[in-house]
């Protein structure tokens, strides 16, 4: 008859007494092995990163309007009528005239009895500022 070894010893006819060479614990009063609950990590981190790029789409949109608007400013002021050489710095404002062109005028608002479309400031870079 075999000698029978008891339950909580790890014997192997191959390999012998081989406990201290495996890579999961084997005596009774080890802690139990659990599974790591990747699904749960992997759909927090998926939730996690989905927010950030939806908060990075959202500045790009803001980015991408702003600059449409300030693109749609430049271009009507300068497809407008003037016939001076803007200087940097200065302020004008741009006016509607009764034949449906835009005019380009040092004159304020307050002292000229035409539709005001906005003032605005000429930058270093050439572009038209719009301030009001």
């Amino acid at each position: 008859m075999e000698s029978k070894k008891p339950d909580n010893i790890v014997y192997s006819e191959d390999e012998g007494y081989n406990a201290s060479l495996l890579s999961y614990s084997t005596s009774v009063g080890a802690p139990v092995i659990k599974m790591d609950d990747v699904v749960s990590w992997k759909s927090r981190g998926i939730s996690t990163v989905n927010k950030e790029f939806e908060n990075k789409f959202s500045e790009l949109k803001l980015q991408y309007e702003k600059l449409m608007q300030e693109f749609e400013w430049n271009e009507l002021v300068y497809n407008s009528k003037f016939s001076f050489e803007p200087v940097i710095g200065e302020i004008y404002h741009l006016y509607s005239n009764n034949d449906g062109t835009n005019s380009l005028s040092l004159i304020a608002p307050n002292e000229w009895n035409k539709e005001h479309l906005g003032t605005f400031k000429l930058n270093s870079d050439k572009k038209w500022i719009h301030i009001a």
